[in-house]
């Protein structure tokens, strides 16, 4: 149901009345131009087809009703296929929530506690397989609600010596899921509730297990738990972060020499070199030429950046701006083997149905370079941009840059950081195109 013109998305988002510090959103639901309900019904054909161009420029404009979010978000991150009808959409649907299912039984059967309504907070198995019989189970519990003990395993789990190494590896990380999912989203009433703790570990098990290359790491939780408030079904939210990931879990591939986002950091130093190199020089005479000061801000999207509803809001601005209609046939399969462009049905795609960002690139033919850049890296770009003045003259050293930048945690504005970014994408295509 479309609420006034103007109200603050906290609504949607109820925080803990203990919680009095928490930021406010800035995200207002505007009439006109944020998406609203009636404006995304009247988006579909009569069978169910989608005009995404249309919605793109919607949520480009003034993000997507939060009643409405968790449909959108499929369609953004590529769940759905725009030009598939009502009931080839709920056919892949319901193949996709058995598919869970299947997982999740797979690991259920490793592991007693996947769909138990419990989670694990404490190692159950050394790195040799032995299983830890009497696990000491560290508990951060809400103040107001104590967490019953978590590390409850049947008898046969008790005394079973695993031997698969990839079965080993799994379970070393379900306690460190645990501890991470009970400091997700606190704030929020929603997970007062364990039910949807539960709900939140179960999905970040599972996909722990299905991704073995990656697995599971620090950050993970926070990309996974807004998928958990927006989509009722599980298996739905699952498949929502599952897509999510297959963008970003690059960002999580760590090997002995080098870590996952650092090609993204690698990127923003150049852009800093080329747009700013005054701020570029003094970053590196501080020593902070590796700009790992940004790490966060890559691998959590800007979430502890912003309030819970505004990073909702930068993130659907930052997918529609990015938007690429053969997201769809890129990632048909499930797995994780890599890109497979299995070609999309129907005519070639307009220019149209990309977003403003991914229009750019196609114009300036920067979409045929080895790897484009991601938005992110110029939203992290713009944030410098906008604190450059302060670093130059005040930053002494890294931890002077880290303090300025920790002053916009809670104060950046997603709309503007947005269209920063893109300003700066602009004037460094062209930079780049001289060069």
């Amino acid at each position: 149901m479309w609420r006034g013109s103007g109200e603050p998305a906290d609504s949607f988002y109820a925080v803990r009345p203990e919680c009095s510090d928490v930021t406010k959103t800035r995200f207002k639901i505007k009439a006109g131009r944020t998406l609203s309900v009636r404006r995304w019904h009247a988006a579909f054909s009569p069978d169910g087809c989608l005009d995404i161009s249309q919605t793109l420029g919607r949520i480009q404009r003034g993000g997507v009703h939060p009643s409405i979010r968790g449909e959108v978000w499929e369609f953004l991150l590529g769940c759905f296929d725009p030009r598939s009808s009502f009931d080839e959409r709920e056919q892949q649907r319901q193949q996709r929530r058995v598919q869970y299912l299947r997982w999740k039984e797979e690991c259920r059967e490793m592991d007693s506690h996947v769909g138990s309504g419990r989670i694990i907070t404490a190692p159950i198995i050394t790195e040799d397989g032995e299983p830890i019989k009497d696990p000491l189970v560290l508990l951060e519990a809400n103040p107001d609600q104590a967490l019953e003990s978590t590390a409850m395993c049947t008898e046969a789990e008790r005394n079973y010596v695993i031997f698969d190494k990839k079965i080993i590896q799994w379970k070393l990380t379900l306690h460190q899921i645990g501890l991470d999912v009970l400091r997700t989203d606190r704030t929020l009433v929603f997970y007062e509730k364990q039910e949807n703790l539960s709900k939140l570990w179960d999905i970040l098990a599972v996909y722990a297990w299905i991704d073995k290359d990656v697995g599971y790491c620090q950050g993970m939780s926070d990309l996974c738990s807004p998928m958990i408030i927006l989509l009722e079904d599980e298996a739905d939210a699952f498949w929502c972060f599952e897509r999510l990931m297959r963008r970003l879990r690059g960002n999580f591939r760590c090997t002995e020499t080098s870590v996952g986002v650092e090609n993204q950091l690698q990127s923003l130093a150049s852009i800093t070199r080329v747009l700013y190199p005054k701020l570029h020089q003094h970053l590196e005479t501080l020593g902070g030429g590796d700009y790992l000061f940004a790490f966060r801000m890559f691998m959590v999207l800007f979430k502890r950046e912003l309030s819970f509803g505004d990073s909702l809001y930068l993130w659907e601005m930052m997918w529609a701006l990015e938007y690429d209609p053969g997201i769809f046939s890129m990632y048909e399969e499930p797995g994780f083997t890599g890109v497979k462009n299995v070609g999309s049905k129907g005519k070639t795609k307009s220019i149209r149905h990309f977003g403003k960002y991914e229009r750019a690139n196609l114009k300036n033919g920067a979409k045929h370079s080895e790897a484009p850049l991601p938005i992110s890296v110029f939203l992290v770009a713009s944030v410098l941009k906008d604190k450059s003045t302060k670093l130059l003259q005040e930053a002494r050293g890294l931890d002077d840059v880290v303090k300025i930048l920790n002053d916009v945690n809670g104060n950046l504005d997603a709309k503007k950081a947005c269209s920063g970014a893109l300003k700066l994408h602009r004037k460094y295509l062209k930079k780049a195109k001289k060069t």
